[in-house]
């Protein structure tokens, strides 16, 4: 067949395989920009603690950062949450309440902690007496941050999640610092809310939800983390890691 008849065909196979790579790729794309992950592991969909490990990417591949840390998880394990990933059905789905931390891949937010400053190079958040996360669903306010002087009293009414907890409660020193994962970021009703990387009480005491760790490992994270590297934080069952890990370009274990 002449070259001339031939080339066109070959153009149109050129595309289509261009395309199927393209549509392959769309699971990722959301974190396919992301130089910084956090990768938690755990040996199953109930169990309330992990491993947790930070990569960083140079150019396809990922290194491990500094040492792997041990974590607690939710009191009732984990289950698929709302974030950057596809919905997936094979699995417990995360609901308010449920005491399950949020498996998948999402985007890391702002840092926190009861000092005024902090020298994380992520968005910081000083917190005050009367700031906290509304976990009430029915509220406008559901899995946000706020102020209650400046949203008023009524708007966190039933909210259980005073984030200056050392001044609520007795000296608790979970949230002196943290970071937001951010789960459910559109405040879907009934889909979880107030996910935080904080501090744990002890290597044996799980959290409502939240992936909770020794003050060390929190301070290397936030001295690590670089918004300008778009971190992603992500959280599986290592079977789940096993199935997605080419597909969603994640880490060789």
């Amino acid at each position: 067949m002449p070259f001339s008849r031939t080339l066109p065909r070959l153009l149109g196979l050129a595309a289509l395989v261009l395309a199927a790579s393209s549509t392959a790729f769309e699971t990722p794309a959301a974190w396919s920009v992301s130089r910084q992950m956090i990768v938690v592991t755990t040996d199953g969909w109930d169990v309330d603690h992990g491993t947790l490990r930070a990569y960083v990417r140079e150019g396809t591949r990922w290194k491990q950062e500094g040492p792997a840390a041990e974590v607690t998880i939710g009191k009732r394990g984990s289950a698929w949450g709302v974030g950057l990933n596809p919905p997936e059905r094979d699995g417990p789905v995360k609901k308010e309440g449920d005491g399950r931390s949020p498996a998948g891949v999402f985007r890391i937010g702002q840092a926190f902690g009861y000092a005024e400053t902090n020298p994380t190079a992520l968005p910081y958040r000083g917190l005050g007496v009367s700031d906290y996360c509304v976990d009430v669903d029915s509220s406008p306010y559901y899995n946000q941050l706020v102020d209650a002087r400046k949203v008023g009293e009524k708007a966190v009414a039933g909210a259980t999640e005073p984030m200056r907890r050392d001044l609520h409660f007795n000296g608790d020193h979970a949230y002196r610092i943290g970071f937001v994962i951010e789960h459910n970021p559109d405040g879907r009703k009934g889909a979880g809310s107030c996910i935080f990387a904080h501090l744990w009480k002890s290597p044996t005491s799980p959290t409502a939800g939240c992936t909770a760790m020794t003050d060390e490992a929190m301070e290397r994270l936030l001295g690590w983390l670089d918004p300008s590297k778009k971190p992603v934080f992500v959280l599986l069952p290592k079977n789940e890691y096993a199935r997605l890990r080419e597909a969603w370009n994640l880490p060789a274990p």
